[in-house]
């Protein structure tokens, strides 16, 4: 055991990494409270951002967006060099529009979303379904992007 300003420490309990865990989590606790304030409320972040996956088997790229609460003819999908956006609006509730607001969370507004996507796709074959809040967009893939088997000849 040695001392550190009248401290008594123990020399097997005492890790560096430790504190800087803690530094760390603080510093994230510190950060990230006003910015989510400040992301649902300021107009400097006006506007959301869906969460999204994107997957390929070997005939598809299929992409998933959640949009909860949206209706269907507010969606828009487009498909441009390479790249699928998704984008619309989900207006805010009208209902408590006299009410004091205690906590806002749920984002409204407008929103855009591009990707880029991974291969090549067939523009006129895309099919775009919304079920239950999630939005998924199967893009089939252009045969010169599908794999091929090549078969082995001997000679």
């Amino acid at each position: 055991m040695y001392t550190i300003l009248g401290e008594v420490k123990n020399p097997q309990r005492w890790s560096p990494f430790d504190q800087l865990f803690s530094l760390r989590n603080e510093l994230n606790r510190l950060m990230e409270i006003p910015f989510a304030e400040a992301n649902r409320s300021s107009e400097l972040f006006n506007g959301w951002v869906p969460a999204l996956d994107m997957f390929e088997d070997k005939d598809n790229v299929t992409v998933r967006a959640e949009l909860p609460g949206m209706q269907k003819e507010a969606i828009q999908i487009s498909l441009h060099e390479g790249a699928l956006t998704i984008s619309g609006e989900r207006p805010r509730d009208v209902e408590f529009d006299d009410a004091e607001t205690f906590r806002s969370e749920r984002l409204c507004g407008r929103f855009h979303r591009a990707v880029t996507l991974p291969k090549p796709v067939v523009p006129e074959k895309v099919k775009a379904t919304y079920n239950n809040g999630i939005l998924t967009v199967i893009l089939p893939k252009a045969e010169e992007a599908k794999p091929r088997q090549i078969a082995v000849s001997l000679g």
